[in-house]
């Protein structure tokens, strides 16, 4: 366990702060407080001003973005509410699609969102998410994240955590980088398996291939520091993907520092083309049909992302283990003092 007494930045390997007395005299987690307060209020502010509009939502959910199928790898949350079943959102990408039905051109939320699977370095069991759904397509989306994470770091270079950042980073050339650009690298999926080592891409059956963690550590490395993924197998993602009539999804993951920091895809419009990717994906449409009626009656071509604020906030940090970066840890199957 850290001490009051342990610098700044922590070690690589992970020392979850699971007590009160240490945590209220630590100057890693006033840091964090402070740049998780200036990553809110530029949220805020960047969508202001693209007529984006925060909206809100209940954390429990009938249907989860992450279905047991082809393509899906967390595992949802399932409780018993006052005697009914339901799930702890692992996303909000449905109710957003839905919100987009009651006349915004795009609506975002930043709130925890909940997943089963054990904790490691880059995941957490509930994490801050921020997610936000557009009307328009694949392009549309992806220059929306771009734009975003360069506002982000904007924002933080300008405000007054800037030079503590610096100090635990050890510069702050890599927001500085990012914070200058306009458009990230790309590579399609098919090109990055090409390009990483043959033992990071993975065969899942069925004709599912991934490309692991090392593999996307090593696109980071070769293009600089940030790529977009692109076009995925359709197979390997979740049903709600558009798909680009190649056998590919219209979807992309931006790489960051751990990995994985945001993904973003573009929705099916119509109900058929929803149902048709559902039985594809080995998943019950029953457990969708009013996602599938929603289709039916308000059919809309969109598109969204999700971006993880810990994974976010590692890389600002250059920090290497994102279950330090909550002062009320909520990881499985360990203890909380709050």
């Amino acid at each position: 366990m850290s001490t009051t007494t342990d610098p700044l930045p922590f070690a690589a390997t992970a020392r979850v702060v699971n007590d009160l007395e240490a945590t209220l005299d630590s100057p890693w987690f006033r840091l964090i407080t402070r740049i998780n307060a200036e990553l809110v209020h530029a949220s805020g502010d960047f969508y202001r001003a693209r007529d984006i509009s925060p909206v809100l939502m209940p954390i429990t959910v009938n249907s989860v973005s992450s279905p047991m199928g082809l393509g899906s790898d967390s595992l949802p949350v399932r409780i018993d509410l006052f005697g009914d079943p339901t799930y702890l959102a692992d996303s909000m990408q449905f109710q957003l699609e839905f919100m987009l039905r009651m006349g915004l051109p795009g609506a975002y939320y930043i709130m925890p969102t909940f997943r089963g699977e054990d904790p490691d370095s880059s995941h957490l069991n509930q994490f801050f998410h921020s997610e936000a759904e557009i009307a328009g397509g694949l392009d549309d989306v992806m220059r929306l994240v771009e734009g975003y994470v360069t506002a982000l770091c904007s924002r933080l270079l300008d405000s007054p955590v800037a030079d503590d950042i610096a100090d635990v980073a050890g510069g702050l050339d890599h927001v500085v980088d990012l914070a200058g650009r306009t458009r990230f690298p790309e590579v399609t999926f098919d090109e990055a398996c090409a390009l990483v080592d043959p033992e990071h891409v993975e065969d899942r059956g069925s004709g599912v291939r991934t490309i692991t963690r090392a593999g996307e550590l090593q696109l980071i490395e070769r293009f600089g520091g940030v790529v977009w993924l692109t076009r995925m197998p359709e197979n390997a993602v979740p049903f709600y993907q558009a798909g680009g009539g190649d056998g590919t999804a219209l979807c992309a993951d931006l790489l960051l520092g751990l990995g994985e920091v945001a993904g973003c895809g573009e929705r099916h419009t119509t109900r058929a083309d929803t149902e048709r990717a559902i039985v594809g994906h080995d998943v019950d449409p029953a457990d969708y049909e009013w996602y599938l009626r929603m289709k039916e009656l308000a059919p809309l071509r969109s598109a969204g992302f999700g971006l993880g604020l810990e994974r976010f906030l590692a890389w600002v940090l250059r920090h290497h283990d994102i279950r330090d970066m909550h002062l009320m840890p909520r990881l499985k199957g360990v203890p909380t003092w709050m």
